[in-house]
């Protein structure tokens, strides 16, 4: 047993190595009725509800300064294929964590609920001038560009305002993307979730999915809006199946026409309105907030290296006992605006000496280390002009 099959990517020098109970990886025993077992050797956990700063300068300890970029980029209304362009902006994403770090439950220490915020600005707080104007939005991107098939979590309160899109997903390029995108202009008692994945096929149709086979529209069993709640992808070469608080929506074959991602790349989330009304709508009237709890992802990494270490460690069958199951969705939900320490998750990096296996020096763009599991930030940001 093994992870799935790598693609070269990153030239890195020699591992450090640390041997923990999780060295050989991280299961999932239940992808699917038909897949019953998955094995990864990374992962990337962020409690977003005890972060209390972001590094402000690239001199912050490599432990630290890893984890997510915010990013800040404008795209003309063109660009955006919509009536606004997008400004994503360093100030729209903001730390609000518990008051301490025993807490689970609880309001932020700005007030209202805890977590890290995106924000998308109301529409009397466009920027630039008439006819080229951009709703402001935020953006986080993983450090990671090496994350090639695994099991994606995050735990999110979603906007109630009208006229926002709020998106967690896997990203290479416009035609190799796996998504989960709310609108929050179709809450309307069913509040439905668009699955998409974006394939060659969707780029031929001008980057719309719609009328492909990898677009599915799911309502949810609950309102998005009132509670945090967990959304989930796992993609494995066979297929790719979301989830919404640990139940079945949509399952993906990865059958279809040879379109499925099979690159490495990043994972990310974002908060935004184009006022597109095919699409986002908007732009919101008023600020409207996307609240993060936190992000779990469980994947295997392209880097040939990473992947040789591993087999070195975890050959034949001795991967077993040296792995850990990632938990299921707990009974009692994630918010930590309900009962006390409602709001409590399993996470592998607070547990006594479980850090992940393998520090590795960063590609060039970006300074640092890469370091699957601990809990932090790139120190200071990264500015990216994105023209898609």
């Amino acid at each position: 047993m093994g992870p799935y099959e790598r693609l070269p990517s990153l030239s890195i020098s020699g591992p450090i190595i640390n041997h923990r109970r999780c060295e050989c990886g991280y299961t999932v025993n239940s992808t699917n009725s038909s897949s019953p077992f998955a094995l990864f050797t990374d992962f990337l956990e962020t409690d977003f509800l005890h972060l209390y700063t972001l590094p402000d300068s690239i001199d912050v300890p490599a432990s630290e300064a890893v984890g997510w970029a915010v990013q800040a980029y404008n795209i003309t209304p063109s660009g955006a294929r919509g009536p606004y362009g997008k400004a994503a902006e360093i100030e729209n994403v903001v730390l609000n964590p518990l008051h301490s770090r025993q807490d689970w439950t609880g309001e932020g220490k700005l007030g209202g609920a805890p977590g890290l915020q995106i924000w998308v600005r109301g529409q009397e707080d466009l920027l630039g001038p008439m006819g080229e104007q951009m709703v402001r939005s935020g953006e986080i991107d993983s450090l990671r560009r090496d994350m090639r098939y695994g099991s994606f979590r995050v735990g999110m309160k979603m906007s109630d305002v009208p006229g926002t899109c709020a998106a967690f997903f896997w990203y290479r390029n416009d035609s190799q993307e796996i998504d989960m995108e709310y609108l929050s202009r179709q809450s309307n008692g069913s509040s439905p979730i668009n699955l998409v994945i974006q394939s060659p096929a969707s780029a031929e149709a001008n980057y719309n999915a719609i009328n492909t086979t990898t677009f599915r529209v799911q309502d949810l069993p609950f309102n998005p809006s009132t509670g945090y709640h967990e959304y989930r992808f796992d993609w494995t070469p066979e297929r790719i199946v979301f989830f919404a608080d640990g139940q079945l929506l949509q399952e993906f074959e990865n059958t279809f026409n040879g379109d499925a991602p099979d690159a490495p790349r990043t994972l990310m989330l974002n908060h935004w309105s184009t006022g597109n009304p095919g699409w986002s709508g908007g732009p919101p009237a008023q600020d409207a907030v996307l609240t993060l709890s936190y992000v779990k992802a469980y994947f295997n990494s392209s880097n040939a290296t990473r992947e040789d270490e591993w087999r070195g460690v975890c050959a034949g069958d001795s991967w077993q006992g040296r792995t850990c199951q990632i938990p299921d969705f707990p009974s009692q939900g994630i918010d930590p605006q309900n009962t006390v320490d409602s709001g409590k998750t399993s996470f592998f990096m607070y547990e006594s000496g479980n850090v992940n296996q393998t520090l590795y020096p960063a590609a060039s763009s970006a300074p640092g280390l890469y370091t699957p599991g601990v809990f932090g930030w790139k120190a200071g940001f990264i500015f990216s002009l994105f023209l898609l």
